[in-house]
């Protein structure tokens, strides 16, 4: 059953990608390129979905349940791409060998405008505008929150955590809804920080405790767990599960984890994130398939505008 759901969701993404629209926008003088898919009803949700670094948006097409669920749930979702296949977010030190984009490259300026114009054409409703991403995505997900809270309704960051040089320079313009899904054998963003083990890691990261409090903090919530529930283990054969620990925050301004124990730097998915998975899973570690995180980030985004 499960390999006819995975040929199904294949299918979907194929269906997707062809109904989707790349496009380009001028930011700076520097033309940027971004795929779209918009539903026919609008003004509609709109989704910003941020690929990870070596990645282009088309590979979180590919490689995600974000074009079945923006179809289904009538969303807006766009998939930018980050010049060089990466973003510039709040850090400056990348791993080696891993380029980053141009010097002087500006990403809170293409995605804001690429967010304005969307709102300004009746695209987008501005009142129900998220952004998520994974890895490089994830920290630029936190930079965006950081420097342009006012465009978003929530934010959620997959296999990521903070650095001093992102928490120094964060100073959101008001508290905003936060997801974090992070793995505890993640090889690349270690769960509880410093440098990973893989050869591409960087150094510096923080854990995913401290940049879960950071959060807490930013919002206002008390610093203990409002819960932590122990997820259904919907497919024995991943190597992992996934904790979900909420926190105790005023209204609107929700924090959460999904904890995915023993899960590595991958996305949780019903269908394999990688064209290759078994170089994929030595490389990264395990990829959980309990949860899937479009369909999660998107149960948790729908709560807020």
């Amino acid at each position: 059953m499960r390999r006819w759901m995975r040929i199904g969701a294949l299918a979907g993404a194929l269906a997707a990608v062809s109904a989707a629209s790349a496009e380009t926008i001028d930011v700076n003088g520097v033309k940027r390129s971004y795929t779209a898919q918009l539903p026919a009803k609008k003004p509609a949700p709109l989704v910003v979905v941020l690929h990870g670094k070596t990645q282009r948006g088309a590979d979180m097409i590919a490689r995600t349940a974000w074009p079945q669920v923006a179809k289904r749930e009538g969303l807006a979702v766009v998939f930018p791409d980050g010049l060089n296949h990466a973003w510039a977010d709040a850090r400056t030190k990348a791993g080696p060998a891993l380029r980053g984009p141009p010097e002087g490259t500006d990403d809170v300026a293409f995605i804001a405008k690429l967010v304005e114009k969307l709102v300004a054409n009746g695209t987008a409703d501005p009142k129900r505008v998220y952004v998520t991403g994974i890895s490089n995505g994830g920290a630029m997900t936190m930079t965006l929150l950081c420097a342009r809270a006012d465009l978003f309704a929530a934010g959620a960051s997959v296999i990521m955590n903070l650095t001093d040089e992102a928490a120094v320079t964060c100073h959101p313009s008001r508290p905003l809804p936060m997801l974090l899904m992070n793995g505890t054998a993640d090889p690349l963003v270690p769960y509880a920080g410093g440098r990973g083990s893989n050869y591409f890691a960087a150094d510096g990261f923080w854990s995913t405790d401290e940049t879960l409090a950071f959060w807490r903090k930013l919002n206002g919530c008390e610093t203990v767990n409002a819960a932590s529930t122990d997820l259904p283990d919907r497919n024995a054969a991943d190597q992992s599960t996934v904790t979900r620990i909420s926190s105790r925050c005023p209204g609107g301004h929700d924090v959460v984890l999904y904890r995915v124990n023993h899960g590595g730097h991958r996305m949780p998915g019903f269908a394999p994130d990688a064209r290759f998975p078994r170089v994929a899973a030595g490389l990264l570690g395990p990829q959980n398939g309990d949860i899937d995180g479009a369909e999660t980030i998107w149960a948790f985004f729908s709560r807020f505008q």
